[in-house]
């Protein structure tokens, strides 16, 4: 009999959680760890083991395939280019307290692409191999060169079977030309929305009548196309408001998500807010505020998720869910996604173009005039899967993480800081910890949410087994 590597932790109530190297999980007692621990198990223990595959018969070849296919399942095969992060201009209209991205005054010359790199641009774009492409312009903001986009999406939809674009803009001011090219079935829309219209105004807009043009322009957007619009918030750590005022906020909106996103360690916002020494009283409010939702959800006909925790969630759940770029292992970076700079550099995320913008570190990846040089990021690719990670390796958690390594050369100039010690893993560990607690949770109210968010009808109790 096989029985495969089993990684434990203790839970919060009570009990252990194990799971194995292809995410399958299940709770048991501190009886079962000692038998396990000391190569003592019972006939009922392999029986378990056997029907949940954790363990196989050493001729039985489907279950070992199906383990293997599970395994498989868990890591994520970087695709061909098909998703381009473009900066048209880095001139911004507004002058965010937390700006990560290190814009420029809207009037500041130079910030934008000139003839010849948006024609750098569209020859580059000819070039890639990909039927099917996603643009997302950002800024700065993008809205600023709106010619610019034009052009780029009249280009892309003639070159590629299938397109879809993204507009990360701040909703500030909007032309009826901006409405026009915003109103096109493939196109979403991507703002800022901070946690209460207070403090979107202190951070953002800074004036009562600039916030209440926002308000009115992104009123018109959810009316105007709903399923095509996204809003995110930017957290202060020492300004946390309460999980249900930010709730009613955004459903005053019509928005079905919430993606929780501290101030980040980028742009001006690391010289202007708190960004370290801070990652406790985040995880304190993330469980707060999912367990607003929970409440929330129960007697509301129009549900909310927070996306990060659903996103964690889904991964734990079943392999495959792979499309967050920040959440993937491998996290292979300059491969099946990639960012133009408004002077046409290639990076291999928008982090590493910030990072570049304050002196940190020189991330470029070569241009679109002179073509694609990955020898850095080929580097740190070398690192980017946690596979065989000296602490990951005992993590139960193992098969649903991955790595950020852009965001460790941005925390702390380096990547092989021991795994423990850094805010990704710290931050995931917690996610994780919550998500178990509440799978393994009997409230109605908890198990309802986690189907919404999960995508399944319910938490079938073969899903979180338990091995007495």
């Amino acid at each position: 009999m096989n029985v495969v590597p089993l990684k434990f932790r203790p839970m919060a109530d009570d009990g252990f959680l194990f799971c194995d190297d292809a995410g399958g999980f299940f709770k048991s007692d501190e009886g079962y760890l000692e038998r396990y621990a000391t190569d003592a198990l019972t006939f009922e223990d392999y029986r378990f083991l056997t029907s949940n595959g954790h363990a196989f018969d050493e001729g039985n070849h489907v279950a070992r395939h199906a383990f293997r296919y599970r395994w498989a399942r868990r890591f994520h095969i970087p695709s061909e280019l098909n998703y381009v992060i473009l900066v048209p201009t880095l001139r911004c209209n507004l002058s965010c307290a937390y700006c990560q991205v290190s814009r420029v005054n809207e009037n500041t010359p130079g910030h934008d692409w000139s003839n010849e790199t948006l024609a750098a641009v569209i020859a580059w774009l000819e070039s890639l191999s990909t039927k099917e492409i996603k643009i997302e312009f950002q800024g700065g903001e993008p809205l600023l060169r709106l010619d610019l986009l034009e052009k780029v999406r009249s280009f892309v939809r003639s070159r590629f079977e299938h397109s879809s674009f993204v507009v990360c803009t701040n909703l500030q001011e909007v032309t009826e030309e901006a409405w026009d090219f915003l109103a096109s079935d493939d196109t979403n829309v991507s703002t800022s929305l901070d946690p209460t219209v207070d403090l979107h105004q202190r951070h953002r807009t800074v004036g009562s009548a600039s916030t209440q043009q926002f308000l009115r322009n992104l009123r018109r957007a959810v009316d105007q196309f709903p399923a095509r619009v996204s809003a995110l918030p930017t957290f202060d750590i020492d300004a946390l408001p309460d999980p249900s005022a930010v709730i009613e906020t955004y459903a005053s909106f019509g928005l079905a998500s919430i993606y929780l996103r501290a101030v980040n360690h980028q742009g001006f916002a690391r010289k202007r807010f708190r960004t370290r020494e801070t990652l406790q009283t985040w995880v304190s409010y993330v469980r707060a505020f999912i367990a607003a939702l929970i409440d929330y959800n129960w007697n509301s006909e129009s549900p909310m998720e927070e996306y990060y925790f659903s996103h964690c969630l889904r991964r734990v759940i079943r392999g495959g869910h792979d499309a967050h770029v920040d959440l993937r292992n491998p996290n292979i970076v300059g491969k099946s996604y990639v960012v133009v700079d408004h002077d046409g550099a290639f990076y291999p995320t928008d982090e590493a173009r910030m990072m570049s913008r304050l002196g940190q570190i020189d991330l470029r990846m070569g241009n679109v005039r002179d073509g694609m040089d990955r020898r850095v990021v080929d580097t740190v690719n070398a690192e980017a899967t946690n596979l065989f990670d000296a602490d990951c390796i005992h993590c139960p958690y193992q098969a649903f993480c991955g790595v950020d390594l852009i965001d460790d050369l941005s925390r702390y100039g380096r990547i092989d800081l021991p795994r423990h010690e850094t805010n990704f893993c710290q931050r995931h560990m917690a996610i994780f910890d919550l998500a178990f607690e509440l799978l393994y949770s009997n409230d109605p109210k908890v198990r309802h949410s986690l189907a919404l968010w999960s995508g399944l009808e319910d938490i079938d109790p073969t899903l979180v087994r338990v091995h007495a």
